[in-house]
């Protein structure tokens, strides 16, 4: 956490309106494996527990959500190369991404978001080649990527396939202005007959599309939740010390009953956050059959309650924390994004849903 917090120091605001994190650092963060810190020590990694990896995520959402963001994006792509790929593809992939290069996964289209089964993005082989064809929106931290996992039809069935970023026929178009995590690297990529060595299709191909998107989708619900529990944690620290120190009507804040309450919710929805993480990552290290379940609840309640804690500690903040770049306001915008990605409120919803009726 040190070695993060040392190089983020007070720069995520300038990131933030610059939109960009400088690639040097993320190259750094990922030489150190940091950035995958779960992949195993046999493959270049730090082989960190999701428990002790969650605790660091959170660390570096509290600090930037965007860093957080691309550590996200370069977990599910190792995760995915760990769980699908054969043990050559493993020992190749992995340690480079432990070694410095950047890597960025592509589940959404234009038309297949939530809809997985709609997704259009094809991956045929060539011979002795495979061959990609389609167009990915929003994805996290394409805009700095050395590989790009890339999901799509494969047959009957469904693959992933590992496309280098500079392969003839891809090209990568940085998402403008997003509204959260700027700095991101946001971007879509458009794949043109993007032909390659059949070496480069994880595990061979030819897998289940729902149970392709559900491994790096566990992964990725996982980061997000922790991730939000970082942003709450932020928000926290910035409302009690404003409520804290700031008069009016000859008192501080924080005696005034209203905006006490204000800062009770927040230490509530941090609470519950942690602890809704903590036993998902328990699930995750013990290899417990509530995984599934547990990580889509502790990633549903960790990004509404980050989503409601960063509007709170603006109105704690007022005019203080309304502008562009502190870190309240970063927290507002980048907190919504969090209600949609990697299953939205509403998807989660309907996975806690369906889980309730087999307790009936």
């Amino acid at each position: 956490m040190a070695a993060v917090s040392a190089r983020v120091l007070d720069r995520a605001a300038d990131w933030d309106l610059a939109g960009e994190i400088p690639p040097s650092l993320l190259r750094e963060l990922g030489d150190m494996g940091l950035l995958c810190a779960e992949v195993p020590a046999a493959f270049g990694g730090l082989g960190m527990t999701s428990a002790v990896s969650g605790e660091l995520t959170a660390h570096a959402g509290s600090l930037c959500s965007s860093l957080r963001s691309v550590m996200t994006s370069q977990g599910m792509a190792a995760w995915t190369i760990l769980r699908l790929g054969g043990l050559a593809q493993r020992r190749e992939l992995l340690p480079r991404l432990t070694g410095g290069e950047l890597a960025a996964v592509g589940f959404s289209e234009r038309d297949a978001g939530s809809d997985v089964a709609t997704m259009s993005t094809l991956i045929r082989r060539d011979g002795d080649d495979v061959v990609v064809d389609g167009a990915k929106v929003w994805m996290t931290a394409a805009g700095y990527a050395d590989l790009l996992v890339v999901f799509g039809r494969f047959g009957d069935d469904a693959a992933a396939v590992v496309v280098p970023a500079n392969a003839p026929g891809v090209r990568i178009e940085r998402v403008r202005d997003p509204l959260g995590c700027r700095a991101a690297g946001h971007a879509n990529v458009l794949l043109d007959s993007v032909r390659l060595p059949a070496g480069h299709l994880l595990g061979g191909g030819g897998q289940s599309l729902q149970l392709l998107v559900t491994t790096a989708l566990s992964y990725g619900r996982m980061s997000v939740a922790w991730g939000c529990v970082g942003i709450l944690r932020a928000c926290l620290a910035a409302a009690s010390a404003h409520a804290k120190t700031r008069q009016q009507f000859g008192k501080t804040l924080g005696e005034h009953q209203l905006v006490a309450r204000h800062l009770a919710d927040l230490l509530i929805a941090e609470q519950s956050a942690t602890r809704a993480c903590e036993h998902a990552s328990k699930c995750w290290d013990d290899g417990s059959s509530d995984v599934v379940m547990a990580t889509v609840l502790a990633k549903h309640l960790s990004a509404t309650s980050a989503a409601a804690g960063a509007s709170t500690a603006v109105q704690v903040l007022a005019s203080a924390g309304a502008q562009d770049g502190h870190v309240v306001a970063r927290a507002y915008r980048d907190a919504k994004l969090m209600e949609i990605i990697e299953g939205s409120n509403e998807i989660c919803q309907l996975v806690l849903a369906q889980h309730a009726l087999t307790l009936a």
